[in-house]
């Protein structure tokens, strides 16, 4: 991997108060650390550089991962007039004028890079004023956005564009930021090795907060000592993790935690359960999304799940909040451990669907009530054999439409109650069986 930043530049006096991650911006594109899928050696944007024409892109990642700084080299490699607005202080009026500006230097033969940053803050009707000109190469757009854009972009838009996804900084990453960072403020970054670790936690895959958090260390940390852990956090704040109830992010780590019960990863539930809870979640959503999971995954293979999960809902619903979290991460424990079945769920959508195939079939008539003289003339429940008096408490009937199959839709695996469930199910159809043949 090439070096990120040219150690060797030394700051100007209008450089003192500029922050650390400003001062070590890459100066090419090849310079960009943690994106080697994107800048490396025959990767995407190393491809489209060769080929002397960008297409209108949209960067995809978390903060702090690079999106600004590629879009700046981009236009850099390619001549373009870099033009960079953000959606949250921009409206309308601000596009027109841009487009209006673009449009004069595309006259001149001059093209423009328009980089717009948190791109998916932009309204519908905002993001449709980009089709035109980005359709007759007025501007080249580059969009930067922390949302998922199928989620967030309109169909059209990106059906115009080409999306490159950037990955959250790994510790091989922010090991390179930190060495660039070192070399240019001369000096070590005054941490021990486990306090090091720490700061990359603390950063959490962001490069940009990484520097901030060295700059803030390298300016505060007294002369001549060296931090541990507990000096770390007593100089740098903890920020709040990347996480939005109503983003991407909730979703994904439910999906996560749901996914991990399924697969009896106990330690990975705990995990997921606990990100969930760092990120500001409501419990009780966890808490409803368990009991999902109780019936979807577990169900009658452990009949104690979904009590259980309601036991632990109304335990939180009393104690409150942290105790409560304790009852929640308990049952998530007994789902993430119990066996698991999702034969109820499997039965009941195949019992829908023959619903809506068959229609309004009549129930056969000997299992309908005769309340009236009219019904009994009709044959309202003649021939019901009440099967409390069958031998076995089981006379073996028809229960189901006249007109319609028998159809097996509960099928239990043989796994923790559902094994006596199987049992009975094998000796009640070996009583229907021989019922039939005797008639």
């Amino acid at each position: 991997m090439p070096d990120l930043f040219k150690t060797s530049d030394l700051p100007t006096p209008d450089d003192t108060n500029r922050p650390l991650a400003d001062l070590l911006r890459p100066h090419k594109i090849e310079d960009v650390v943690g994106q080697d899928h994107l800048v490396g050696e025959n990767a995407p944007l190393s491809r489209i550089l060769k080929s002397g024409k960008i297409p209108s892109l949209i960067f995809w990642g978390p903060p702090g991962c690079g999106k600004t700084t590629l879009a700046r080299l981009l236009a850099d490699h390619t001549d373009l007039h870099f033009e960079q607005i953000s959606a949250i202080f921009s409206g309308i009026a601000d596009l027109k004028k841009v487009f209006e500006s673009a449009k004069i230097r595309k006259s001149k033969g001059h093209g423009t890079l328009l980089f717009v940053d948190e791109i998916h803050r932009f309204n519908k009707s905002q993001q449709d004023a980009f089709l035109p000109v980005v359709e007759n190469g007025t501007i080249t757009l580059v969009g930067a956005t922390t949302e998922n854009p199928s989620f967030e972009l309109n169909a059209a838009l990106l059906s115009r564009a080409q999306v490159l996804i950037l990955k959250r900084l790994d510790d091989e990453a922010l090991e390179q930021l930190l060495t660039r960072a070192e070399d240019h403020a001369g000096r070590k970054l005054p941490l021990t090795e486990d306090a090091k670790n720490s700061l990359k936690a603390l950063a959490d895959g962001d490069g940009r907060y990484f520097l901030t958090l060295a700059d803030q260390i390298f300016a505060q940390a007294p002369a001549g000592t060296t931090l541990d852990q507990d000096s770390l956090f007593e100089l740098v704040q903890k920020r709040a993790p990347l996480y939005d109830k109503g983003d991407e992010a909730h979703y994904n780590l439910i999906s996560a935690l749901h996914k991990s019960v399924r697969g009896s990863d106990v330690n990975a539930a705990l995990y997921w359960f606990s990100r969930m809870l760092d990120g500001g979640e409501d419990p009780r959503y966890i808490a409803r999304r368990m009991i999902r999971m109780a019936v979807e995954d577990i169900g009658l293979a452990d009949p104690q799940a979904m009590p259980i999960c309601l036991a632990a809902w109304d335990t939180f619903e009393r104690l409150g909040s942290p105790d409560g979290e304790l009852a929640l991460s308990q049952a998530l424990i007994y789902l993430a451990t119990a066996p698991k079945s999702n034969g109820n769920y499997l039965a009941y959508k195949a019992a829908r669907k023959a619903a809506a195939e068959y229609g309004s079939l009549m129930p056969p008539k000997h299992i309908l009530n005769a309340p009236t003289k009219l019904m009994k003339q009709v044959g309202y429940g003649d021939g019901y054999q009440y099967d409390h008096d069958m031998p076995d408490a089981f006379s073996g009937q028809n229960y189901f439409p006249d007109d319609m199959p028998r159809t097996e839709f509960y099928n239990p695996p043989d796994r923790g109650f559902e094994r006596e469930i199987n049992k009975r199910l094998a000796y009640w159809d070996k009583l229907r069986k021989e019922k039939h043949t005797a008639k």
